[in-house]
């Protein structure tokens, strides 16, 4: 690649970014691009706001409480992706989808991700993560297009500017990366949320990643979903840093903690993110504590690498629950508000029996159109021997 003589003076470099961002908050480069020392936490287990000093906040790492009309629409968001995770599951015993990784007690992560973009923002999911793209406002069924094994990844990327849900892991990240220096490149304001899992930061792609959106001082959040295991890897054998979180200071990016299962403040610190890059202070880093409560994918048998104790531990930790307990203690739900809630996850349940129920039309030419812009003659050649094949077949019947 050739860099242009102007290099700096279009990108400068991350210490000059670090320094502004520095004398945004009056502490040291240190302090802000080192995580807080208690990761942020706003929401207890138990559904009760912590006190003001026990919410990990000090300085350069304060948060404010989101708006009660946020909460709300998160929490509906939060039931509607249980219900969808649920139904999924049973889709795929049913022989209707091919298999379905669930982020069955990782919803708060999926839809606080969702939730702090603008409508000109980007977004790109792993596998994982089909409550986050549903939340963007992709159609639930060609959400799962994917899993079922038809067509390409169902929906269009452009038009809900979400990326296809990459199997490979860490390829995304790439393809965010990029996104953003386009954008960039073109004056757009656009910010960019690449999605991980802790065992995509061990990959190569992370790393370059990170690199090349802090040196070229890049839009960009990378928001890592630590749910503790990489497949059966445990985060103990993937890296011994302090958190992952504290990988931001050797890209010179801000990197954060908050607890994954608090929705409250996973929204405010991804929000605040999400400022911060739009406002020029370059990428910054978000790690969310949180939890698998299924197997990686219905083809796992999770009870070869944990212990039914450990799951147990983490179900005390909902967001679902805490949030539900959150929102009635403040007088925002109430029984009609649960049940009318309900009732719309319920419909998006049908709605994904129904659609996922149908056969689709199988166009054999399809295999041919969408390899390439221009097809190689021996694409040409191929596709024209099957259209005769076809052809013969038909004048048969």
């Amino acid at each position: 690649m050739t860099i242009s003589a102007d290099h700096t003076a279009q990108h400068p470099p991350a210490e000059d970014a670090a320094s502004e961002a520095v004398r945004k908050f009056g502490i040291t480069a240190e302090d802000y691009m080192l995580p807080a020392r208690h990761q942020i936490q706003m929401v207890g287990p138990d559904g009760t706001l912590n006190l003001h000093t026990e919410q990990g906040a000090q300085a350069g790492h304060e948060y404010s409480l989101p708006g009660d009309d946020e909460l709300m629409t998160a929490y509906e968001q939060l039931v509607v992706g249980r219900r969808v995770n649920d139904q999924n599951s049973a889709l795929v015993r049913q022989g209707r989808m091919a298999v379905y990784p669930s982020s069955h007690g990782q919803e708060a992560c999926q839809v606080a991700a969702a939730l702090c973009l603008s409508d000109g923002d980007w977004m790109f999911p792993t596998y994982r993560d089909s409550v986050a793209v549903m939340a963007r406002g992709v159609d639930p069924v060609q959400t799962m297009t994917l899993f079922r094994g038809d067509w390409h990844g169902g929906y269009d990327p452009t038009k809900h500017k979400v990326g296809i849900q990459c199997t490979p892991l860490t390829t995304q990240l790439l393809h965010g990366v990029g996104v953003a220096h386009a954008a960039k490149l073109r004056g757009e304001d656009t910010v960019v949320l690449a999605m991980c899992g802790d065992g995509a930061t061990s990959e190569g792609d992370f790393h370059e990643a990170l690199n090349f959106a802090a040196v070229f001082h890049l839009p960009v959040v990378f928001f890592v979903q630590n749910n503790q295991y990489a497949i059966s890897v445990p985060l103990a054998h993937q890296s011994v840093a302090p958190s992952l979180a504290h990988k931001a200071v050797g890209y010179g990016m801000a990197g954060e903690r908050v607890d994954g299962n608090d929705v409250v403040a996973l929204l405010a610190v991804l929000g605040r993110a999400v400022k911060l890059a739009r406002e020029g202070s370059g990428p910054l880093l978000v790690e969310a504590h949180t939890y698998r409560m299924q197997a990686h994918t219905n083809a796992d048998d999770a009870t070869r690498y944990r212990q039914d104790s450990e799951v147990a531990a983490w179900v005390a930790k909902d967001p679902l629950s805490r949030m539900k307990s959150y929102l009635t203690e403040r007088g925002l739900l109430d029984d009609g508000g649960t049940a009318r809630i309900a009732e719309k996850a319920e419909a998006v349940a049908a709605q994904l029996r129904e659609g996922l129920g149908e056969d689709v039309p199988v166009e054999p030419l399809d295999l041919f159109k969408y390899v390439f812009s221009t097809p190689t003659p021996q694409l040409t050649e191929q596709s024209a021997l099957l259209a005769d094949e076809l052809a013969r077949e038909e004048a048969a019947k």
